[in-house]
C-alpha cells in the first residue's frame, strides 16, 4: 500500500510541529510563556503545535531562542522548508503558462540516470506525440481557466524535452495502465497517431514499457495515482490541486516498492504490442 501524497506532505508538517513543541516542554514553558517569549499571540503557538500552521525560518529562531535550543534551529529550519515545498500548487507554477513547466520536468530527467514511471491516467509525457500532447494540455488550461492557452506551445516544448529519451546515459522504466490506451484524449486521427508512437518508442534500447492488462487477475497493487521516481532519490505525485515532491527516503522508498508491484503485473514486448494494437482497432 503506497502512502497518499497529501498525508506525507502533513506527516512531514506535524514532525517539525512536534519537534518544536517537544523544545517547549523542555523548557518547562507553557504555550502563553512561550508565545510571550516570541512577541506573538498564544493562538499562533498553538496553530503552529497542530501542524496548522507552518513556521517561518524566522519563528523557528524565535521559537528555539526562548526554549534556549538554538543550535537545533537550523536543523529545523531546513526540516520545516522542505515540509512546505512537499507542495508546489498548479495554481502558481501554471500562472505563467503551460509552457514553463515543461523545463523543470526536463532538468529532473537529465539528472537522472534511471527514471520510472507509472500512469493510469493518460500516456506518460515522455512517449507523447505533440497531438496527443496539445490535447492534454488544452484540457489542463481550459480546466484552470489560464487567461493565455499556451497548450500548443506547451506541447511543442513537451517533444523538446521529451529527447532525452535518445540521449545516452538514462533508462526508464515506463508502466501504464492497459485502459489509458482506450481513453479517448482528441479525436480518432490522435489517438491513433499516439498508440502507433507507443508501438515504435517502446522498442528503443533505454525504454522499457510495460503494460497493465485490464484483465490481470488478482491484482497484488490497485490503480495509483500517477507518478515519476528520478533514481532512488526523489519521487513526484500528480493531484488535481498539486504536484507533490517526496524526498524522505522512506517515502521514496514507497513509491519503489509500489512501482515494482505494478511492474510484476505488467506485460512487455509481443503481449504488450498486442494490447496496444487491440485498442488501435477499436478505434475504427
Amino acid at each position: 500500500m503506497s502512502v497518499s501524497p497529501s498525508s506525507s506532505a502533513q506527516a512531514a508538517r506535524e514532525t517539525v510541529a512536534r519537534r518544536l513543541r517537544d523544545l517547549r516542554k523542555a523548557a518547562g514553558l507553557t504555550v502563553v510563556e512561550l508565545a510571550d517569549a516570541c512577541d506573538w499571540h498564544y493562538s499562533k503557538t498553538s496553530r503552529i503545535e497542530n501542524a496548522l500552521t507552518g513556521p517561518s525560518a524566522r519563528d523557528i529562531r524565535r521559537w528555539c531562542a526562548a526554549t534556549h535550543a538554538e543550535d537545533q534551529a537550523q536543523d529545523l529550519v531546513a526540516q520545516s522548508i522542505n515540509a512546505e515545498s512537499m507542495y508546489t500548487e498548479w495554481r502558481h507554477q501554471v500562472r505563467n503558462g503551460l509552457k514553463q513547466l515543461q523545463g523543470s520536468s526536463a532538468r529532473l530527467y537529465q539528472n537522472a540516470e534511471l527514471i520510472r514511471v507509472y500512469s493510469s491516467t493518460v500516456v506518460p509525457g515522455l512517449l507523447q506525440t505533440e497531438s496527443y500532447a496539445t490535447a492534454v494540455l488544452g484540457m489542463s488550461a481550459r480546466f484552470h481557466g489560464l487567461p493565455i492557452d499556451d497548450s500548443a506551445e506547451a506541447a511543442r516544448a513537451r517533444m523538446e524535452r521529451s529527447r532525452v529519451i535518445h540521449e545516452r546515459g538514462h533508462r526508464f522504466v515506463l508502466l501504464v495502465e492497459e485502459s489509458i490506451l482506450r481513453y479517448r484524449i482528441g479525436d480518432a486521427e490522435t489517438m491513433a497517431g499516439q498508440l502507433g508512437y507507443l508501438l515504435t518508442v517502446g522498442s528503443l534500447p533505454a525504454v522499457s514499457l510495460g503494460v497493465i492488462p485490464m484483465a490481470t487477475r488478482e491484482r497484488s497493487q490497485w490503480p495509483e495515482e500517477t507518478f515519476h521516481v528520478y533514481d532512488d532519490t526523489l519521487a513526484t505525485v500528480e493531484l488535481v490541486s498539486a504536484r507533490v515532491k517526496v524526498t524522505q527516503p522512506s517515502e521514496v522508498a514507497l513509491y519503489i516498492k509500489t512501482f515494482e508491484h505494478l511492474r510484476r503485473m505488467a506485460v512487455y514486448g509481443a503481449d504488450a504490442r498486442a494490447l496496444i494494437l487491440h485498442a488501435i482497432e477499436a478505434l475504427r
